[in-house]
């Protein structure tokens, strides 16, 4: 359990001041405009992101991705699908959560016969949810590292990332150790997820 909070923190910390424009506009210049760059990464990046596309990261080492400006084009647009589908999962990950609370919700009040359903949709909410942070993690970086004053959607966004990827670590630990606990961590997790979806609006 404290390595996964490592992880978080070490995560979220990255998130917090690493990137101030994660989930924003990929598309800050034209690709005319890169072209034309010195620079072909941003000053700074995730250390996923870095892991995977730094100078010296993996992608480059094994050169399946080789650093030139033709290559990092193709990255822009696979960024762009990426974080796309980041954010459709988000979406369905939401909808899970909240009917999941609902059956979890009759499931505490006795009705056992929802037991299956409730664990089944529990692991579909899992996959999802995991699915969809690898895919904001790892994504290539993006043109520049824009970094916003003050409070922003995208800055709340990252600040409840925190809180939802705690919980919802904190709700698979507690599943079959405390109900209590793995209750109140299920809903921290759906506030806090659901939040961080309204709070991008804010941009």
């Amino acid at each position: 359990m404290r390595i996964l909070l490592l992880l978080v923190f070490v995560i979220t910390s990255h998130l917090s001041f690493g990137q101030d424009d994660l989930f924003g506009l990929i598309d800050s210049l034209e690709y005319s405009e890169f072209e034309l760059a010195d620079d072909l990464l941003p000053e700074r990046m995730l250390f996923t992101q870095k892991l995977l596309w730094g100078e010296k990261g993996l992608m480059r080492k094994t050169g399946l991705s080789p650093l030139n400006r033709k290559q990092r084009v193709k990255e822009l647009k696979w960024r762009k699908s990426m974080l796309t589908v980041h954010q459709a999962l988000g979406y369905v990950t939401l909808a899970g959560m909240i009917t999941q609370g609902v059956i979890g919700g009759k499931l505490y009040n006795g009705n056992y016969n929802l037991k299956d359903t409730h664990e089944a949709l529990g692991n579909f909410v899992t996959a999802t949810y995991f699915t969809g942070a690898a895919l904001s993690l790892f994504s290539p970086p993006p043109l520049i590292s824009a970094r916003k004053e003050g409070l922003s959607g995208a800055r709340a966004h990252k600040w409840l990332a925190t809180v939802h990827l705690s919980a919802m670590i904190a709700t698979l630990h507690y599943k079959e150790r405390d109900k209590s606990l793995h209750r109140a961590s299920a809903y921290t997790a759906v506030g806090a997820f659901a939040t961080a979806t309204l709070v991008l609006r804010l941009d």
